[in-house]
């Protein structure tokens, strides 16, 4: 069923973007895995699924660490909220970062990287919807946080773009307005930081992202439509 709903899935983004106007294949596939077994990632990885992510770190490092050291094409993202006490491990298995949130844990970020001698992508998680959700709250703590990377801070950091949720309601346009302000934001802070290629919008999930890729989102996270629904008892 793995390579039945990736297809799906996959040909439902194309149809998408051309509906959008967008380049085919401008939109990447994120396949959420958790709570889901390495054996349904593998079905995955067999018919050209490498981009993964994963909300829970320690969940995360058991599942692909033996994946990543049999095929070292894939990619674990981290898009889940992150303590700083779980980095180290994130940092170990992950090539991507999602939810940086603020300065304290990209520090940590930074140290852990700097021991593993690693560099690392970053999207910056921005709070554009629900108040239980995490991400910056304003632009200046943003501003904050590139410009001490600007500064050569944490040069194994290397910012790519920005990440959002929508709110959760059946409101398209107040989705989409979560989606248009990600963009605006990060067409913003591309020109003020040019040195930064922020190119990426991790925008959109299986319920929204068809709304995603019309206001621009370069990647969007999909996972009960290509796993089923998740086993939580786990």
């Amino acid at each position: 069923m793995v390579k039945e709903n990736l297809e799906k899935v996959l040909n439902d983004i194309r149809e998408c973007e051309k509906k959008a106007g967008r380049k085919t294949g401008e939109v990447k596939l994120l396949a959420v895995s958790k709570f889901h077994p390495s054996q349904s990632v593998l079905q995955a990885i067999e018919v050209g699924q490498l981009a993964f992510g994963e909300n829970r770190v320690q969940e995360a490092y058991q599942k692909f660490c033996p994946i990543i050291q049999q095929n070292n094409e894939v990619c674990l993202h981290i898009i889940g909220s992150l303590q700083t006490n779980k980095v180290k491990k994130a940092v170990e298995i992950a090539s991507v970062i999602e939810s940086v949130d603020r300065l304290s844990l990209l520090l940590e970020i930074e140290k852990q990287c700097a021991k593993l001698n690693k560099t690392i992508q970053v999207y910056f998680e921005i709070h554009t919807g629900e108040e239980s959700k995490s991400g910056f709250q304003s632009k200046q703590e943003l501003v904050q946080v590139l410009d001490f990377i600007k500064a050569g801070n944490a040069n194994h950091v290397i910012p790519k773009g920005f990440m959002t949720m929508a709110p959760l309601t059946d409101d398209r346009e107040l989705i989409k307005k979560s989606f248009r302000t990600l963009r605006l934001l990060k067409e913003e802070m591309q020109e003020k930081y040019p040195e930064f290629s922020l190119t990426e919008l991790s925008m959109g999930m299986s319920g929204d992202y068809q709304l995603a890729i019309e206001e621009g989102s370069t990647q969007v996270r999909v996972g009960t439509a290509i796993f089923g629904q998740r086993d939580y008892s786990k």
